[in-house]
């Protein structure tokens, strides 16, 4: 890992309201508007605050965040169960509208402290080094997700938290450039296990980009069906 990353949790030092899909953000660059993105993109931004201050103040973090220097590299979000589970969460992605992201009121759900859940499990919603999207990222493969998962992991121990779950896949480039996904074989080296493996339903078509999933898994040596699955892997904490 590069020697001068620190890793800590996400606090309202600064919320990283957006992901790192253009690359690093720093406080002098996350209200810069993606050229990639609609108009309107900073509609999020409110929305986004809100409920990542609401589930730090209730939970004490919803995400880890890897700094070198002034800039974000690296960030891993993570929520309770009881949190995705809610009506309004939609797939809880802060980039997009609902139902692919959270409603725009959210934020205004009651969400329980830990001390009432009874399903103690926190689910990983994405884990980005540097940016999977831009061809020059000297953040990644450097052991930085590795380090954030890690001190997820004890940090959620500590807390009271009795598991982690995170949804994978087979190891294939252009998961993780679209998703922020890691592949199987890196939640197995952090001591996570498969407990469930399905189709995932969003690949089942023959969209060019399950063609070209379909292609690079012949390529990797995997059968083009397994590419197509939803891998849930299991960390227990206790």
């Amino acid at each position: 890992m590069h020697d001068d990353v620190v890793i800590e949790p996400m606090s309202d030092d600064f919320i990283l309201w957006r992901c790192l899909h253009s690359g690093p953000l720093s406080e002098a660059t996350i209200e810069q508007r993606p050229p990639d993105s609609p108009d309107d993109w900073s509609r999020f931004r409110t929305r986004n605050i809100s409920l990542l201050r609401a589930l730090t103040r209730i939970y004490g973090a919803c995400a880890i965040l890897a700094r070198s220097g002034g800039h974000v590299v690296g960030q891993l979000r993570f929520y309770p169960r009881v949190v995705w589970k809610r009506e309004g969460a939609g797939e809880l992605c802060l980039q997009q509208d609902f139902p692919n992201g959270p409603a725009v009121d959210f934020a205004l759900a009651e969400f329980p402290p830990l001390s009432q859940i009874s399903d103690k499990t926190l689910l990983i919603h994405c884990l980005m080094t540097g940016s999977p999207q831009l061809e020059d990222n000297p953040f990644q493969r450097t052991g930085i997700g590795s380090s954030m998962v890690r001190y997820l992991a004890q940090w959620g121990k500590t807390q009271g938290w009795e598991r982690i779950e995170v949804d994978a896949f087979e190891d294939i480039p252009l998961i993780y450039k679209l998703t922020g996904s890691a592949g199987c074989k890196f939640w197995t080296k952090l001591g996570f296990r498969s407990i469930d493996r399905h189709p995932h339903p969003f690949l089942q078509d023959r969209s060019d980009f399950v063609v070209t999933l379909e292609e690079q898994a012949a390529s990797a040596g995997i059968s083009p069906e397994n590419a197509k699955d939803r891998i849930i892997m299991r960390l227990d904490l206790v």
